[in-house]
């Protein structure tokens, strides 16, 4: 399969009841869902993304599904404050297929790393291996693992493992905040 399984890969990721997760740069939402369901009535979602109406799309389809856990908001995930999420408020943030498009890659890390927790708070970063034709991204955007490790580590990150099997073309790897 040539792009990533949402819920495939959300049975990775480790939303408990009660979890605060964040969505950024949520798009269609299909993580938002997922993980709204594990998080559960305790728990939160907050969907970030730059465009409107994909929130509002989001938001039409959570309250279809009725799952009322999840908050959209209009944000700017590139920005230092661009999610308005209060500082160390997050357990799980969500990046996926987004790294590639992100043109300030330090400062979306720096986003990230602001609104989770200290000690416990954890990235699950899927993006593109590389560029397949008309499949993907430019080859000039696609992020290597390598150069994401070397992004999050410098930015006060450290690498917990490695996801394996997140889509044929795609890597996935999980970070913490120290």
């Amino acid at each position: 399969m040539p792009f990533t399984n949402p819920k495939k890969n959300i049975e990775k990721f480790q939303i408990l009841p009660g979890t605060c997760v964040v969505d950024l740069g949520c798009g269609s939402g299909e993580y938002s869902l997922l993980a709204a369901l594990l998080a559960g009535e305790k728990g939160r979602l907050y969907a970030v993304d730059i465009q409107k109406d994909v929130l509002t799309s989001l938001k039409r389809r959570a309250q279809e599904k009725r799952i009322f856990n999840i908050e959209v908001i209009w944000g700017d995930v590139e920005k230092l404050g661009g999610t308005h999420l209060v500082d160390d408020s997050v357990d799980v943030a969500i990046a996926s297929n987004i790294f590639f498009q992100i043109e300030d890659k330090e400062s979306f890390v720096q986003e990230t790393k602001r609104i989770l927790k200290t000690g416990k708070g954890k990235v699950y970063l899927i993006d593109w291996l590389d560029s397949f034709g008309n499949l993907g991204p430019e080859k000039s955007r696609v992020v290597s693992p390598e150069v994401a490790k070397e992004i999050f580590s410098r930015n006060g990150f450290v690498l917990e493992r490695v996801l394996s099997d997140v889509g044929e073309h795609h890597y996935g790897l999980v970070f913490r905040k120290l």
